[in-house]
């Protein structure tokens, strides 16, 4: 079966041209300081990793007390909600939605009471084996809510909590298969979690006043005036509260499996995930297209702005000047209203404009960091055409992806991925290029040296670091 060309409904969601982003997790133990209005920052600056729906939990020593709800950050708090988050210590979370539907019942954090007392959680990834976990809870007694699989690991700590939380919080570590970075939040401490391969990014600062904060990204810890210490590392469990910081290896590390497409599309440019600045690495990423892909042209352009760093690397390495010909609309996030189905077209120019008097009469290669569906590629493609472009190369700064992600990020299944339907030379055509090409996966991993084996490329090779059983039909609907 071959792709439409087009976007399309499924299960009631429209499909956009690009792998889905993840979520964000953000915490804080920093007594005497405003921790609510932290966290409401530290979101802002990961607000780019999910935007359906945000939430802050805070507690003071005693008590938890939370906010969440449906939309952007700004949406959801107001200075009357922050004000009532009174505490020393908070998490936060902004969600994308990879298990369960987009709904206020699977907003985090997830705050709930068991043996141990209050406890609140808020999870970036996605588990593997969440079906046979959820089953198996639910045969002993256990009772859902909500369809994330957060929720799994909530019953799980609940489940083995009779020893301590740090305890339980390993037990758990042993059934949980797949990508998961925690924050948890007790009335008195703060915990952060990454599992053994370190699949998603989760960080720790140091605030100048004392006090602790742990992020997805680096740039939420520059956003409210932490200094980065380091990564959390694969299998790690750090314990903060008014004893300062403790780390325990909650699992021994396994092999690393960083996601490559953190550093491509997701992260903020400004960020450091271990180790690698993204702003760099897509730079580099752009050099290497331009010694794959070598071709004349007038000028190189970026799709902005996940395509702009590889663009600058593209015109770095080939000498061609770097211009901005498309100018976006810096007033639509990545989840404005979509148009209606006869108004498609309209979708791509609300948040793209090429800029005739750059673009007439040049042969362009533009730059994009991954081509998932085409729909996007081929609208932009037309759009030029339209300016009196004469010739266009699209250069993606990843190879094609042919494959599902399962470990935190949604890009639906294979036959919705126009690479794993198509040759290149078809796809080519079908998006009406002079030229395509996709950055090679030796030439992705040579930018990271000696640790090119550190990360996951399952969605373009299919080597899954954790085994995948056979994912159900309704993909990330299955626990609807």
């Amino acid at each position: 079966m071959k792709p439409s060309g087009g976007p399309r409904w499924i299960n009631h969601q429209w499909l956009p041209d690009k792998p889905g982003e993840e979520c964000g997790v953000f915490g804080i133990y920093a007594p005497g300081r405003d921790v609510a209005r932290l966290t409401y920052y530290g979101l802002y600056a990961l607000q780019h990793r999910g935007q359906e729906s945000a939430g802050i939990a805070v507690a003071d020593g005693k008590r938890l007390q939370l906010h969440k709800g449906m939309g952007l950050v700004p949406e959801v708090f107001h200075h009357r909600e922050l004000s009532e988050l009174q505490g020393h210590l908070a998490i936060g979370h902004v969600r994308y939605s990879t298990t369960g539907a987009s709904s206020p019942i699977n907003a985090q954090p997830l705050v709930f009471r068991y043996a141990g007392g209050m406890l609140g959680l808020a999870h970036n990834g996605n588990l593997t084996n969440i079906t046979e976990l959820r089953a198996r809870l639910t045969a002993t007694g256990s009772v859902f809510q909500s369809s994330t699989d957060s929720e799994v690991i909530v019953n799980l700590i609940a489940r083995y909590g009779q020893t301590g939380l740090v305890d339980a919080v390993m037990k758990c570590m042993i059934d949980l298969k797949g990508a998961y970075s925690l924050v948890i939040l007790t009335g008195d401490r703060l915990l952060a979690v990454r599992d053994p391969h370190a699949f998603r990014p989760l960080c720790l600062g140091i605030l100048d006043r004392g006090g602790y904060v742990v992020a997805s990204e680096s740039c939420a810890l520059d956003t409210v005036g932490a200094r980065r210490l380091r990564d959390v590392a694969p299998g790690e469990i750090v314990i903060i509260d008014e004893s300062g910081l403790t780390s325990l290896q909650g699992m021994l590390p396994r092999r690393r499996a960083h996601c490559i497409f953190e550093y491509i599309y997701f992260a903020r440019a400004d960020s450091l995930m271990d180790g690698f600045n993204v702003n760099r690495v897509r730079r580099e990423m752009g050099r290497q297209l331009a010694r794959e892909y070598p071709v004349e042209a007038d000028l190189v352009i970026p799709v902005p702005d996940s395509g702009t760093a590889a663009a600058r690397g593209y015109a770095e390495e080939s000498g061609i000047p770097f211009e901005e010909g498309l100018m976006k609309n810096r007033y639509i996030g990545r989840t404005f209203i979509q148009p209606s189905q006869d108004l498609r077209d309209l979708g791509v120019r609300l948040k793209l404009n090429p800029i005739r008097e750059v673009l007439a009469g040049k042969r362009v290669i533009m730059v994009d960091d991954s081509l998932v569906r085409g729909t996007t590629s081929s609208k932009l493609v037309a759009m030029l055409r339209d300016c009196g472009v004469k010739e266009v190369h699209l250069c993606l700064s990843s190879p094609p992806v042919v494959h599902s992600c399962y470990y935190g990020i949604d890009t639906s299944n294979e036959e919705e991925l126009i690479a794993a339907q198509m040759p290149l030379d078809e796809v080519r055509r079908l998006i009406n290029a002079d030229g395509l090409h996709y950055l090679s996966i030796e030439g992705m991993l040579d930018i990271f040296g000696e640790r090119r084996n550190d990360f996951c490329t399952a969605c373009f090779t299919g080597d899954y670091p954790v085994p995948v059983p056979q994912p159900p039909k309704a993909g990330k609907f299955s626990l609807e």
